[in-house]
C-alpha cells in the first residue's frame, strides 16, 4: 500500500514538471489588487521614500461570504492625517532643494493611506515590497525606483503590523507617532526606528505626575490595540513599583461593541477614582467620548497620552464640561517654516484624478465636486443606540472651486500645535541623514573595520540600517535628536498641557510644565505658579484615593484581598505615635516620652515623686518638723529639770541620746521627700538606720538596767550593780557596728537614683534603687534585733513597782514600734510610686511619735503638771513581792536579804 502511494506521488511530480516546462512562456499575473489610494512622485528621482499615513479613520465593514476576500474601502476623512502626509511631501521637497544633504541625489515618494486599520497597513507594506503593476515581485517598489525606507505608519498598532513584514527584508522604517514600547525590541523589529519617544518615558512621566499631585487611586482606559495595551502595561508596572494602585483597567473596542463600552462606562461610574488615564488615539477615543457625554460623567480628571492631548477631534468646546481640565503629555511644539503656505496650496482642479484632494475639499466645504463620484461624509459606524448610521448621500450643493481655505477652521490648517506634524518632518530628515551618511560612508569608529562602504543606488536595505545607529541630527529649530542602539530617541522632553477654556470659546492647551528625560534619569518640572485648571465642583485639586490618608495618630492596616491603597486606619498603641498622615507604621516614643491622647505626638512622660509642694508631701513635712520640735521641747524640759529625781532616774544621758536620735529619725523623713538624687538616696536610709540604732541601743542600755533590777527582786541575791559606763559602751558598740556596716554599704553597692518606667508607662517614677538588698537587710536587721532585745528585757521587767513608769513605758513604746513596722511591710509592698515613699515616711513618723509619746510624755506630764510627785519618795517605793525587805527607787535599789542591805546605784 505504501509503495503504491509513493508511485502516485512520483507520477504527479513528473507530470507537473513536464507541464511547467511545456508552458515556459506563461508568466505570473495578479488576480486582484489592493484598494489603495495615495500619492506618488518617483520620476526623475534616484530613490523613493515610502509613506504610510491615516488619511482616513476607518474601513467600511464588509459582509462575510464564501467569496474571495476583497480589499476594504475607507471612510471618515482625517484632516490631521492629511496634514501629516502633506508635511512629508513638503519636507522631501525641502531636502531636495538643499545642497548639504544628498547633494548628488534627489528623493521621490510614494504614499499610501492606511485608513487607520491594521489590515490596510499590511496591504500597503506588501504593496511596497511586491508592487501591483508588475508581473513579478522585485522587493523594491512598484514605481521601479529604489525603495530606501518607509515613514510611518501613523500609529503603534499599524507600525507593529507593517514592521513585522518590512523587518523580514530589513527595510528601514521610521515611525513618527508610534510610541509603543514593544517597538524597541530589536529582535522582533530589527529595522524600526522612530522620531518620537518610547511610551516607557511617557509612562514614567505619568507616574511622576500622579505622585506629584498626591493621587494614589487611578483608573486606566486603553484602546484595544498595541498602543493602548502596552502603554497601560508599562504604566501599571511603574505604578506598582512606587505603591500606587490601579482602581480599574478597561479597554475601548476598536470595533464598536456596546457591551464592552458599557463595561468601561460602568467601571468609571462605580469607582471612587477621580483621576483616569486615557491611553488611546484620538480616533479610537471618539466613540468613548460620546458615551461619557451620554452618561453625563463629570467631575473626573483625565490624564491624556500624547496621541490625543491636542487632537481637535476631542478638544471641542461642547466636550469641555466633561473633559475640561484634562492634563497630559504632548510632543514638543514647533514652528515649521513654509508649511502653512504649502498646506494652503491644495485644490481639486490641479489634478482631476486626485481623489484624496477632492474628498478633502468636499468634506471641508460640505459640497459635491462636479462630475465626481467620491462620497464626502461616509459613516458606517454603529451609534450608541445600536443602529447603523449610513451617510452615503451626496450633498445637493455643488462645489464651485471658489471656496476659500482661509474661511476654514479645521485640523488640517491649524498650525498652532505642530507636534506630531513636526515628528513627521524629523522622521523624514532621519531617513535623509542616514542616506547621506551612507553616501559618504560615514561609519562609526567601531564599524569601520567590519563594514564595507555602500553606494547609491547599489545597496541593500539592510546596509542602510548600519547608518541609523547613533544617528544624531540638529533640527530646524535647533533641537538635537540622537537615536540609541534600539532605534529610540535617547533624550528629550514632553510638554505638560492643561485644557482651559479660552476667551473665544475655544479650548486652549496651556503649557504648565515639562517632563525631561534621558536614558538614565528624568525630571518633572511643574512651577508652583502654573495656572492649572481643575474640572471639579470646587475648582480645587481633586483627590483620588481608595481610602483617605490616615490622620496622625493612626496607621494603615491591610484590607485582605484589596490593593494596598485600600486600607483601614488603626489607632496607634500606647507609647506609639504617627506624626504624619498616611504612615504605614507607628513610631515608638523614646524612653522618657509617651504618646499624647491623640497618639499624634510624643510628649514628655509625667514625672512622679513625692514633692514638697503637693498636699501629701507638705503634710508629711509639717509632721516631721512638728515631731522634731516636740522632741526639742522635751529636751528643753529635761535640761531645765535635769536635777530632779524623775529626770535623773535610769541614766539621764541615755535619755538625751534617745531624744537626739528621735530628732534624727523624724527629720530623716525629709530626705524621702522631693526629687531623688544620688546623695539623697544614699543619705536617707543610712540616716534612718543610724538614728534608730542610736535610739534603740540607748533604750537597750536602759532596759538592761531594769532587767538586772528585776532579777535582783526575784532572786533575792546580792548582785553587782551595773556601772553607767557600761550602758554607754553598749550604745557605742552598737552605733559603731552600724556605722561600719553602713560604710561598707556605701562603698561597695551604694543606692542610686533611677527612673522607673516599668510600673506605669505613662509616668517616670523617680525613686531610689537601694543597691544591695543584703546590705540593706543587714542594716535594718540589726535595728530589729536591738528592738527585739529591748522589748524582751522590758517585758521581763514590767512588774517593777506600780509607781515606777520606766519599764512599762518602754514596753508600750516597743509594742508601738513593732506594730507600726509589722504593718508597714505589707503596706509598703502593695503600693507603688510616691505612695510607697509616703508609707515609709508614715512608718518612720509613727514609730518615732510612738517612742516619743511612750517614753517621755508621761514623765513630762509629771514634771510639768505634777511637780509634787517628782520626789525621791514618790518616784521610789516598796516592791510588793514575797520579801518586802527589798526597796527599789529610781535613785537607788535597796534590797534586804536576811537582814542584809544591798544598794545599787543606777544613775549616778
Amino acid at each position: 500500500m505504501a509503495s503504491r502511494k509513493m508511485c502516485l506521488i512520483l507520477g504527479l511530480t513528473v507530470f507537473l514538471w513536464v507541464e511547467l516546462h511545456a508552458q515556459e512562456n506563461v508568466t505570473c499575473k495578479l488576480l486582484r489588487k489592493f484598494n489603495l489610494s495615495g500619492y506618488v512622485e518617483a520620476e526623475n528621482h534616484s530613490m523613493v521614500i515610502g509613506g504610510l499615513f491615516p488619511i482616513h479613520s476607518r474601513t467600511i465593514p464588509t459582509n462575510n461570504s464564501d467569496e474571495v476576500p476583497v480589499s476594504a474601502m475607507c471612510e471618515g476623512f482625517n484632516f490631521r492625517g492629511f496634514r501629516w502626509m502633506k508635511t512629508m511631501i513638503h519636507t522631501i521637497k525641502e531636502i531636495n532643494e538643499r545642497k548639504d544633504i544628498l547633494p548628488n541625489h534627489t528623493l521621490g515618494y510614494q504614499i499610501f493611506d492606511t485608513c487607520f486599520s491594521v489590515s490596510k497597513a499590511m496591504e500597503t507594506a506588501l504593496a511596497f515590497l511586491t508592487g501591483q503593476e508588475e508581473n513579478k515581485p522585485n522587493f523594491r517598489n512598484s514605481t521601479g525606483k529604489y525603495l530606501v525606507g518607509i515613514i510611518g505608519a501613523g500609529g503603534s498598532s499599524l507600525s507593529v503590523a507593517a514592521a513585522r513584514i518590512l523587518g523580514l527584508y530589513y527595510i528601514p522604517q521610521v515611525g513618527y507617532t508610534s510610541s509603543c514600547a514593544v517597538l524597541s525590541d530589536t529582535f522582533q523589529f530589527p529595522s524600526f526606528y522612530r522620531s518620537t519617544p518610547s511610551d516607557k518615558f511617557q509612562s514614567e512621566g505619568m507616574v511622576s505626575l500622579i505622585q506629584h499631585f498626591g493621587w494614589v487611586w487611578v483608573g486606566t482606559i486603553a484602546s484595544d490595540d498595541d498602543y493602548g495595551k502596552y502603554g497601560v502595561k508599562s504604566l501599571r508596572e511603574r505604578m506598582e513599583f512606587v505603591n500606587l494602585c490601579v482602581a480599574f483597567s478597561e479597554t475601548i473596542p476598536k470595533v464598536y461593541s456596546n457591551e464592552k463600552m458599557q463595561k468601561a462606562i460602568k467601571a468609571i461610574k462605580s469607582s471612587t477614582a477621580k483621576v483616569i488615564v486615557l491611553f488611546s488615539t484620538d480616533i479610537d477615543l471618539g466613540p468613548f467620548v460620546l458615551e461619557v457625554i451620554h452618561h453625563n460623567i463629570t467631575d473626573r480628571t483625565w490624564i491624556a497620552s500624547e496621541a490625543w492631548i491636542t487632537s481637535a477631534l476631542i478638544a471641542k468646546p461642547e466636550y469641555f464640561p466633561y473633559f475640561g481640565g484634562t492634563i497630559g503629555f504632548a510632543i514638543p511644539r514647533s514652528v515649521i517654516p513654509g508649511l502653512k503656505e504649502f498646506l494652503y496650496d491644495v485644490h481639486p482642479s490641479k489634478n482631476p484624478n486626485d481623489v484624496l484632494t477632492i474628498e478633502f475639499w468636499q468634506t471641508a466645504f460640505n459640497c459635491t465636486w462636479p462630475n465626481s463620484s467620491v462620497p464626502y461624509n461616509v459613516d458606517h459606524r454603529v451609534n450608541m443606540t445600536g443602529k447603523e448610521d449610513r451617510l452615503y448621500d451626496m450633498s445637493d450643493q455643488l462645489c464651485t472651486g471658489e471656496e476659500k481655505l482661509e474661511d476654514l477652521k479645521n485640523t488640517y490648517l491649524d498650525t498652532s500645535q505642530l507636534r506630531i506634524t513636526n515628528n513627521v518632518k524629523q522622521a523624514v530628515y532621519l531617513m535623509a541623514y542616514a542616506l547621506d551618511r551612507l553616501s559618504t560612508c560615514d561609519l562609526l569608529e567601531e564599524q569601520r573595520n567590519d563594514t564595507a562602504c555602500s553606494h547609491i543606488p547599489d545597496f541593500e536595505p539592510k546596509e542602510l540600517m548600519t547608518y541609523f545607529k547613533k544617528l544624531k541630527i540638529i533640527t530646524h529649530d535647533g533641537a538635537e535628536i540622537e537615536l540609541d542602539l534600539n532605534g529610540d530617541v535617547g533624550k528629550g522632553y514632553y510638554d505638560i498641557l492643561n485644557w482651559h477654556m479660552g476667551n473665544t470659546g475655544e479650548i486652549t492647551f496651556v503649557k504648565v510644565g515639562e517632563y525631561k528625560y534621558t536614558s538614565t534619569k528624568s525630571e518633572l518640572v511643574l512651577p508652583k505658579n502654573s495656572s492649572l485648571f481643575w474640572n471639579t465642583e470646587s475648582s480645587m485639586l481633586p483627590e483620588s484615593v481608595c481610602t483617605k490618608l490616615c490622620a496622625p495618630g493612626t496607621r494603615r492596616g491591610i484590607r485582605q484581598g484589596q490593593p494596598v491603597c485600600c486600607f483601614n486606619c488603626i489607632p496607634c498603641a500606647d507609647g506609639y505615635v504617627s506624626e504624619k498622615s498616611g504612615q504605614r507604621e507607628c513610631d515608638p516614643c523614646g524612653e522618657d516620652d509617651w504618646s499624647n491622647a491623640e497618639k499624634s505626638k510624643c510628649v514628655p512622660k509625667l514625672v512622679e515623686f513625692l514633692a514638697y509642694g503637693e498636699a501629701l508631701g507638705f503634710t508629711l513635712v509639717i509632721l516631721s518638723i512638728f515631731g522634731a520640735l516636740v522632741v526639742l521641747a522635751v529636751t528643753v524640759v529635761y535640761v531645765i529639770h535635769r536635777h530632779t529625781p524623775l529626770v535623773k532616774a535610769n541614766d539621764r544621758e541615755l535619755s538625751f541620746l534617745i531624744q537626739m536620735s528621735l530628732v534624727i529619725t523624724v527629720l530623716s523623713s525629709l530626705l524621702f521627700i522631693g526629687k531623688p538624687c544620688n546623695w539623697s538616696c544614699m543619705a536617707r536610709q543610712i540616716t534612718l538606720a543610724l538614728g534608730f540604732c542610736l535610739c534603740l541601743s540607748s533604750i537597750l542600755g536602759k532596759t538592761i538596767s531594769l532587767f538586772f533590777a528585776y532579777r535582783i527582786s526575784v532572786s533575792k541575791t546580792r548582785l553587782i550593780s551595773m556601772h553607767p559606763i557600761f550602758r554607754k559602751l553598749i550604745v557605742l558598740v552598737c552605733v559603731v557596728g552600724e556605722i561600719g556596716v553602713c560604710a561598707a554599704y556605701l562603698v561597695l553597692e551604694p543606692p542610686r537614683m533611677f527612673k522607673n518606667i516599668e510600673i506605669q508607662n505613662v509616668k517616670i517614677i523617680f525613686e531610689c534603687n537601694e543597691g544591695s538588698v543584703e546590705f540593706l537587710c543587714s542594716i535594718f536587721g540589726f535595728d530589729v534585733l536591738l528592738a527585739l532585745l529591748c522589748f524582751l528585757t522590758t517585758f521581763v521587767a514590767r512588774q517593777l513597782p506600780d509607781n515606777y513608769y520606766e519599764g512599762k513605758c518602754i514596753t508600750f513604746g516597743m509594742l508601738v514600734f513593732f506594730i507600726v513596722w509589722i504593718s508597714f511591710v505589707p503596706a509598703y509592698l502593695s503600693t507603688k510610686g510616691k505612695f510607697k515613699v509616703a508609707v515609709e515616711i508614715f512608718a518612720i513618723l509613727a514609730s518615732s511619735y510612738g517612742l516619743l509619746g511612750c517614753l517621755f510624755l508621761p514623765k513630762c506630764f509629771i514634771i510639768l503638771l505634777r511637780p509634787k510627785r517628782n520626789t525621791d519618795e514618790t518616784v521610789g517605793g516598796r516592791v510588793p513581792t514575797v520579801d518586802r525587805s527589798i526597796q527599789l527607787t529610781s535613785a537607788s535599789v535597796s534590797s534586804e536579804l536576811n537582814s542584809t542591805t544591798v544598794s545599787t546605784v543606777l544613775d549616778e
